[in-house]
Parts: structure tokens; C-alpha cells; sequence
């Protein structure tokens, strides 16, 4: 499982920054705030996505594209949990499989991976299939909001 402390310095900093967020890198060892399923998950205050060196790069993603799916005014109140709907949640996820295409050393394939291994559930067993065959409904959520055209503007798909 690649980890945050296996990404080259500055690059998960940079892609949160191209969407209005940012990074807080937490000590080895220290309490992740804001994490919804506790240690070592990354963690989610308002703008701001917390993760130390051994948080999941898959983790980091996802709570970030969290926040980058919800509304300004919603996002400013988001404290640990911030999902409304499944199909806000299953944006989420396909944007965050978009985004690790711009992670130098990850990529959608590996996060694919990665998210099975930690154990993301979709009806067609794994992450990849339901990405390929599956995600219809995902993909039109973020274009209707401008999300996925956003994402490729940022560089970012």
C-alpha cells in the first residue's frame, strides 16, 4: 500500500493546492484530526486534510476529493464525516482514482489496487470494474457540476 511518506516532497501538497485545499502533515505517531476511521486515515477539517507519513495514499485522496465535491458553503463546515449520499460517495471515489493519475509514482491503476486492499466495496467485486463498466452515474454527478472538466483544467485528468 503506498503510503504518504512514499510520495516525493511537495506532490500531494500541489494537487490539494490546485483545488483550493491544503495539507497538514502530522508527526509519526501524533492523532490524525478529523480522521472517520482513526489512525493512520487521513483526516478532514474544513479546507484542510490532515495525514501523517504513514497515511494510505488512497486515504489522502479520498478525503480530499471529499471536500472537493462538496459545496463551498458546506465545505466550510466539514468536520471528519462529509458524505451526504452514495452517489456523493461514489463520486468521491472515482475522482479520486482521476486524481492519482497525477501523483507522480501512483497512478489510477495502483490505486485501484490499493483500494481493494484496504477493502472498498463496489457491485462488480473490484474497484477497477466498477471504474470501467460501472460508474456511470459517478462520472455525470461530477460533470454536471463541473468537476471532471475542473479536474483536467487543474492538470489534474
Amino acid at each position: 500500500m503506498l503510503l504518504l511518506a512514499d510520495l516525493a516532497p511537495g506532490t500531494a501538497e500541489d494537487l490539494l493546492r490546485r483545488h483550493g485545499l491544503i495539507l497538514v502533515r502530522i508527526a509519526d505517531g501524533a492523532s490524525i484530526p478529523g480522521s472517520y476511521w482513526g489512525e493512520p486515515e487521513a483526516g478532514i477539517i474544513g479546507a484542510t486534510v490532515y495525514a501523517r507519513p504513514d497515511t494510505p495514499v488512497h486515504s489522502l485522496l479520498h478525503e480530499a476529493c471529499h471536500l472537493i465535491v462538496a459545496a463551498p458553503e458546506k465545505r466550510a463546515h466539514i468536520h471528519t464525516d462529509a458524505s451526504e449520499s452514495q452517489i456523493e460517495e461514489d463520486a468521491t471515489c472515482y475522482l479520486q482514482i482521476v486524481l492519482a493519475e497525477h501523483l507522480p509514482g501512483v497512478g489510477s491503476p495502483r490505486l485501484m489496487e490499493d483500494m481493494d486492499a484496504w477493502g472498498y466495496t463496489f457491485r462488480l467485486g473490484s474497484t477497477r470494474a466498477w471504474f470501467e463498466r460501472d460508474a456511470e452515474d459517478a462520472r455525470a454527478w461530477l460533470s454536471e457540476r463541473g468537476l471532471l472538466p475542473l479536474a483536467r483544467e487543474a492538470g489534474c485528468g
